[in-house]
């Protein structure tokens, strides 16, 4: 089996590994792709979002399933354009994308579903929304952008003249494009949040390991949100309890609520929840796997993702067995100095091998932004690498990723120190 993998982040490195340990494929593509996934996958210069170009190299490659991972292309329709041409596909379509790309859509859906959430409100106009927030005088206050915005589309406000700031940044002055022109504020939700990924056919949904996310660039979650710091599964806090209590009121409604509405769900839905004293609440829909949670949760998948792929697909996910390992994984992201704001690109990555990973196999490496050339590899991006590193609990997995961290290096890297530590001091 050839399948085509559309993107070219860590996350598509993770899932190009997982596929790669099929014995059921025999060739990976991956568009545009990266250094990292270069080296098991047949990279191709067409970026995710350009859809005719993608559904021109489908034809090209004439690939046995297209596996479109990131938001962009599902929220703009990609599955849909693949399956008009006749390919099969690992993905929602545009319909169903929607719990993503529109943060209002998804927030209504839930209030006439009665999915738990926070209480909210929608706004169009920057004067109304700022009234609404004089008028709650809450905080922390919670303002998102309704579309997507690389995940840095949400600021937690600890005051009016922060909450003015974000509410101007996104509605007035743009900062998130067309993303910002409609903004849900949203009341603070306190607890500690969980992100689990689920498979989905559309009608049978089967959850995933648990994963902690950190979105913070620096330690002590302080500094601006990123597009995620380092993840760490299986989230400790999540217990079986608290996994029953999602699958009945959140996991199983939604996917219910979907169908409903004629939005039939199929591929991986992601749940960003907070567990509240009054209990599992959620925090948001991602349409795809998440980055980095994809790198942490992968790894102790030991079913083969072909037949899963394959299930989704067919709407046969009710009837496949899903198994996991019992063991911890860890993945701390090295990042380009500046980032999530200005950083520079172009710095030789050094301590890794002509695969692009360390040649004493002690973690893997999942190249986030890189490139190639000469030999070398360089980075290109804002979130360089992800070192993950699996173990038979969270502390030795840690230990080593930490350890491989400390043998790669480039041109003012940044990383967390304190991945995964909240966790471990909670799980005594």
């Amino acid at each position: 089996m050839n399948i085509l993998i559309v993107g070219g982040g860590g996350r598509e490195h993770a899932i190009a590994a997982a596929l790669k340990r099929s014995p059921k494929v025999e060739k990976l593509f991956c568009a545009p792709g990266n250094a990292g996934i270069s080296r098991i996958a047949e990279c191709f210069p067409v970026k995710a979002t350009d859809l005719d170009g993608i559904v021109e190299l489908s034809k090209k490659l004439k690939p046995d399933y297209v596996f479109v991972a990131p938001d962009d292309p599902l929220v703009l329709g990609l599955v849909d354009r693949l399956n008009e041409a006749g390919f099969k596909t690992f993905g929602p379509r545009a319909n169903a994308a929607i719990l993503e790309g529109s943060k209002a859509f998804s927030k209504a859906l839930m209030k006439k579903y009665g999915i738990p959430t926070a209480a909210y409100e929608t706004f169009t106009d920057a004067a109304k929304a700022i009234e609404y927030i004089k008028e709650k005088n809450s905080y922390p206050a919670v303002i998102k952008c309704d579309g997507l915005a690389l995940g840095k589309g949400v600021i937690i406000a600890q005051d009016l003249a922060e909450a003015e700031d974000a509410v101007k940044s996104m509605m007035i002055d743009q900062k998130f494009g067309k993303s910002g022109a409609e903004v849900v504020i949203e009341e603070f939700m306190d607890g500690t949040e969980v992100t689990v990924l689920a498979f989905t056919d559309g009608k049978t949904v089967k959850p995933m390991v648990s994963s902690m996310d950190h979105k913070r660039a620096f330690d002590n979650d302080e500094g601006l949100n990123t597009g995620g710091m380092g993840t760490i599964a299986p989230n400790p806090l999540y217990t079986n309890e608290i996994a029953e209590e999602c699958m009945k009121n959140i996991f199983v409604p939604t996917v219910n609520a979907m169908r409903t509405e004629d939005r039939p769900f199929k591929g991986c839905l992601y749940f960003g929840l907070m567990l509240t004293k009054e209990g599992a609440k959620v925090v948001e829909y991602n349409c795809r796997f998440g980055d980095p949670e994809t790198q942490v949760v992968l790894p102790l998948l030991e079913t083969d993702l072909v037949d899963i792929i394959e299930a989704v697909y067919e709407e046969k996910l009710d009837g496949l067995d899903i198994k996991w390992s019992g063991n911890s994984c860890a993945c701390v992201v090295m990042a380009s100095g500046g980032y999530p704001e200005k950083y520079e690109t172009g710095k030789e990555i050094s301590g890794l091998n002509e695969d692009g990973q360390l040649s004493d196999g002690s973690a893997f490496v999942y190249h986030a932004g890189t490139k190639l050339e000469n030999g070398k590899f360089l980075t290109s991006g804002g979130r360089v690498l992800g070192v993950t590193a699996t173990g038979g609990d969270l502390s030795s997995a840690l230990d080593s990723a930490y350890k491989a961290v400390g043998e790669i290096s480039f041109d003012k890297a940044h990383s967390r120190t304190d991945i995964g530590r909240r966790a471990l001091s909670q799980n005594k």
